[in-house]
């Protein structure tokens, strides 16, 4: 491998592990207790709310629908009133972000689904608040599934943020594109994907490393 090759791997892994990680974070912090809200006021449950459920619903469908493409084309002016541009990796966190926002919420929502509610009555006997049975049994039970979900994101994110690079987010996306692709360069290509199932791999396996330590059972 030739050494322009590999500064370019290197500054487009860079930039795609920024993209990923700052979007993911953002994400995440509106996502849990999105996926909370969503269990939490169904109905039967400890904040049983049915039209904020419905509607809470009803907008993660609507966002869950769009393609990633589309999605990122459809919201450039926020992009651009947010980022201040619509082009680069700073630029790409904002489509990125929105498109994880409602899949980690219904991702968390199923993990705390999986968590016997025999646990929730024994704590509302003992008369915990609702705020008590999310933090302390909801979350520490789901945690494993939580963490396992959330390496499932993070990796659609890696796969995303290859898609947003390949118009003008930067990137593993971009450097495939423009340095492989559009100029005929079949081992950038290559190399940006065996660099992309890397690093896939390492995630999946930190993920189920981590899910593993905090499975108590």
């Amino acid at each position: 491998m030739s050494a322009d090759l590999m500064a370019l791997l290197v500054k487009a892994l860079g930039e795609t592990l920024r993209m990923v990680a700052v979007s993911m974070l953002a994400a995440t912090i509106i996502g849990i207790p999105l996926g909370v809200l969503l269990l939490t006021t169904a109905k039967h449950q400890i904040l049983e709310c049915l039209p904020l459920n419905r509607v809470l619903s009803a907008v993660i469908n609507a966002v869950r629908s769009v393609p990633f493409i589309i999605l990122m084309v459809a919201i450039i002016p926020f992009t651009r009133l947010v980022a201040g541009t619509s082009i680069g990796t700073t630029a790409a966190m904002v489509p990125l972000t929105i498109a994880a926002i409602p899949f980690i919420g219904r991702q968390v929502e199923t993990s705390l689904r999986e968590v016997p509610y025999g646990i929730v009555e024994a704590a509302l006997a003992m008369g915990a608040s609702p705020l008590q049975i999310i933090r302390h049994v909801y979350l520490p039970e789901a945690m494993p599934g939580i963490v396992a979900q959330l390496t499932t994101v993070v990796i659609a994110l890696v796969g995303a943020s290859a898609m947003a690079g390949a118009i003008g987010g930067g990137g593993l996306g971009d450097l495939a594109i423009r340095f492989g692709y559009q100029r005929f360069r079949p081992e950038v290509m290559l190399a940006t994907i065996v660099v992309l199932v890397v690093l896939v791999q390492l995630i999946q396996f930190g993920g189920n490393w981590l899910a593993r330590r905090l499975n108590k059972k």
